[in-house]
């Protein structure tokens, strides 16, 4: 079995626990996920089955998200799960809303949760969280490419933004940040991943339709769909080569850099154009 799925994560699950399922399922071993989600969150999850694990770092890593923000107090976690810590009576207005979002388009420097899984010194920050211990934690870059109301309530002050950024943005981080630049404070009350790369949740599968061998096979989704590299068709004398390993000379011409390989329309490895030579990075025949 080879290829990608995209499967939608469903709240409470963790991403570990999605692979665990479809391994069972399949009896393969080597699958993995791109993009982990936290277990509240909900939503996208590319999934790449057998061989076609070494393709992850060849998938576009932006990513889309539905957040809903609890404004009026913050919490430990930046989320629903963790304790309160900060109230505000303050309701914002729709005008205030709009005016804070424009401070986060683009480029900006964001701080992780104290929970999360980042490594620092050798261990996961929510390891010295736990134990009550200080950790200095330096900011990150990160990029939103787009930010916007998608509803606000001043009633119940629940906000849903929609969100599209770049990899590593934290959008717990972002809720709470938002909360405090409206002197709000605010938490994140529910996220909904709707993007990641060219998965998208209009086309996502629910894991309760992946219960046997033959519905996975039925999902699976032929990788160069969702690779943008160009392409060359290999005749059968290139194909000898690069299943040996061997550099091939094209009969066409590319920008330097990655090429996908195919025989008869099946992709069987990934190469590096240079200087009108190909030599194949990752054969899967």
């Amino acid at each position: 079995m080879f290829g990608f799925l995209n499967v939608y994560k469903p709240q409470g699950k963790t991403s570990h626990d999605v692979v665990a399922i479809l391994r069972r399922v399949t009896k393969i071993k080597q699958i993995g996920h791109t993009g982990t989600l936290d277990p509240f969150a909900e939503g996208v999850l590319p999934i790449c089955i057998g061989k076609s694990t070494r393709l992850i770092e060849y998938l576009d890593d932006d990513k889309a998200y539905i957040g809903t923000i609890q404004l009026g107090s913050s919490t430990t976690t930046y989320d629903i799960e963790g304790e309160e810590v900060n109230y505000s009576d303050k309701t914002a207005t729709f005008e205030e809303i709009q005016d804070v979002l424009e401070c986060f388009k683009g480029d900006i420097e964001q701080l992780p949760p104290i929970y999360s899984a980042i490594k620092v010194k050798g261990k996961k920050l929510y390891e010295y969280a736990r134990k009550g211990e200080d950790i200095k934690i330096e900011p990150r870059g990160v990029n939103i490419k787009e930010l916007t109301v998608k509803s606000y309530n001043p009633e119940s002050r629940q906000l849903e933004i929609y969100v599209a950024c770049s990899k590593g943005t934290y959008i717990r981080s972002l809720a709470n940040d938002i909360g405090e630049k409206l002197g709000t404070y605010g938490h994140l009350i529910k996220l909904v991943r709707v993007k990641a790369g060219k998965f998208e949740v209009e086309n996502s599968v629910n894991l309760d339709e992946l219960q046997t061998y033959e519905q996975v096979e039925q999902n699976l989704i032929n990788p160069a769909i969702y690779l943008n590299y160009p392409k060359y068709e290999l005749n059968v004398k290139e194909l000898e080569l690069v299943s040996h390993g061997m550099e091939i000379k094209p009969n066409q011409t590319f920008d330097n850099g990655v090429v996908l390989l195919f025989a008869q329309k099946n992709l069987v490895a990934v190469g590096k154009y240079n200087d009108g030579r190909i030599k194949s990075s990752k054969v899967f025949i």
